[in-house]
């Protein structure tokens, strides 16, 4: 089916575009895992950048404007494979974020810890699962009233928490460094030497690749603003490279400035960053900001929360309503928020958030669901590749307002490059990093297994077991 080409109205600038595909990938939790890594975090971040963001920047921008009405991923992979991939495309979209809000929420928990100015709570298990049910529960009614009560909570809290501490960590790094201070990630033991590259030969010592590797992810959200550019084909591109600036930048910047005051030993994944402020801020005679940077941290992060609690879960409204789900799902109240779909996800995070309990210490559990929200990702992101190499044959006269260069050999060659990233990030997650105590290996594997199992094939069982009840009377049958 040819699609006509629409009007568009052209509404955003190169600089505005690259600024929303910043504040939704973006994100302070990362620099502790990366800090980590010392100067071999250099290498997973070209190895994110150029391998994965790249790749599915452009992969969107294809996507979003052949098919640009609305469904995003779901549409995509519909159109290339049928309704019950593009279903099972969606629910990972929709289930990867339903774990991640545990690991967001336990690193807002070792934040809140240093407003209190208790560090010793950011390890305490039972202090990460209180904060963890307590701000995903409140902010999960405060989004049953609707969008416009989360809306100015999230804007305030992006501003003030993300940028603002991201900001300054990098000054007081930079600071640091011009007086001639040592640097921790420099230190290296006698009869050792630096290493930009991780050991190869072992994948445990580069598990944490599909963690920084779904720090990357989410540009394929911005694509579909794609029409809004004056001449997409040359300005987004630009605009993609120019958050990727931005976003490797404050990366390596802010997690240098953590390596450089605190051993790799002592980091932990949900506090490294305000651990680095603690030591920055003494060094400084500053340390009475401590806590009003932990209050800003944890806002941040629960404004990130309430940002994506509803947004998500709104995707697997629409499938939902067209019959791919049971009509107990299809509720909607007031406000029209589905909050049905909210109480489910709720039960999940609640369930899975039990991790924080069993595992041996907080960071360990911080990083086997970071790593099981990476895998389930991963597995979308290679439904949204095939999906595009597959639309470039079956359906090339759709209009597409922009194409990856170099006809078909260019698109093989950046979706290959996609597919190859993602599916040895996919891999090197399932192995137990050599850098945190895991407790048992074996519970570790198992778990992802099982995890993926589970919400792999938990869509494709729905679709076995779809009836035509399912679907509203208002709607039609669909193929």
């Amino acid at each position: 089916m040819i699609e006509k080409k629409i009007g568009r109205k052209v509404s955003m600038g190169v600089f505005a575009l690259a600024m929303m595909n910043v504040a939704a990938v973006m994100s302070l939790r990362g620099l502790p895992m990366m800090a980590k890594e010392g100067l071999s975090m250099i290498f997973y971040l070209l190895f994110a950048s150029l391998l994965f963001l790249v790749p599915v920047s452009l992969i969107s921008a294809e996507l979003a404007t052949g098919w640009p009405k609305s469904g995003g991923v779901y549409r995509w992979v519909r159109e290339a494979f049928g309704p019950k991939l593009g279903f099972t495309a969606i629910w990972l979209q929709w289930i990867q974020n339903v774990i991640w809000y545990p690991t967001v929420l336990a690193f807002a928990a070792g934040s809140l810890s240093y407003l209190f100015l208790e560090p010793a709570l950011a390890n305490n298990k039972i202090f990460n699962l209180f904060v963890i049910l307590v701000v995903y529960w409140g902010a999960t009614f405060v989004t049953f009233r609707g969008a416009k009560t989360s809306g100015k909570l999230t804007s305030i809290g992006v501003i003030c928490g993300t940028l603002v501490p991201g900001l300054l960590i990098i000054i007081l790094g930079i600071v640091w460094l011009i007086q001639g201070n040592p640097l921790e990630f420099l230190n290296v033991s006698k009869g050792q030497t630096l290493n930009f590259f991780p050991n190869f030969n072992n994948f445990k010592s580069i598990a944490f690749l599909s963690g920084i590797v779904l720090l990357f992810a989410g540009m394929e959200v911005g694509a579909v603003h794609v029409l809004e550019l004056k001449n997409p084909k040359k300005e987004f591109p630009k605009a993609v490279f120019l958050a990727m600036f931005i976003i490797i930048i404050v990366f390596v910047l802010g997690s240098l400035a953590v390596a450089a005051v605190l051993p790799k030993s002592q980091i932990s994944l949900t506090a490294g960053i305000m651990q680095g402020f603690d030591d920055l801020l003494i060094k400084f005679h500053i340390h009475w900001l401590l806590p009003i940077i932990g209050f800003l941290v944890t806002f941040g992060a629960v404004g990130g929360v309430l940002a994506w609690i509803a947004g998500p879960s709104k995707g697997l409204l629409a499938t939902a309503k067209d019959g791919d789900l049971p009509p107990f799902m299809q509720y909607t109240n007031k406000a029209g928020v589905q909050t049905h779909i909210l109480f489910i996800q709720g039960a999940i995070v609640t369930l899975i958030s039990l991790v924080y309990v069993v595992m041996p210490n907080v960071s360990s559990a911080f990083f086997l669901l970071t790593a099981l929200t990476a895998i389930l990702y991963l597995v979308m992101y290679i439904l949204l590749y095939s999906s595009a190499i597959r639309l470039r044959y079956t359906q090339p006269d759709v209009v597409r307002t922009y194409k990856v260069p170099g006809g078909k050999v260019g698109l093989w060659i950046v979706a290959g490059i996609g597919l190859l990233a993602v599916v040895f990030a996919f891999f090197v997650g399932f192995f137990p990093p050599i850098q945190l105590t895991v407790g048992s290996p074996t519970f570790y594997v198992f778990f992802l297994i099982i995890g993926v199992i589970i919400f792999v094939g938990a869509p494709i069982i729905i679709n076995m077991a779809k009836k035509p009840s399912w679907i509203p009377k208002n709607k039609e049958i669909k193929s």
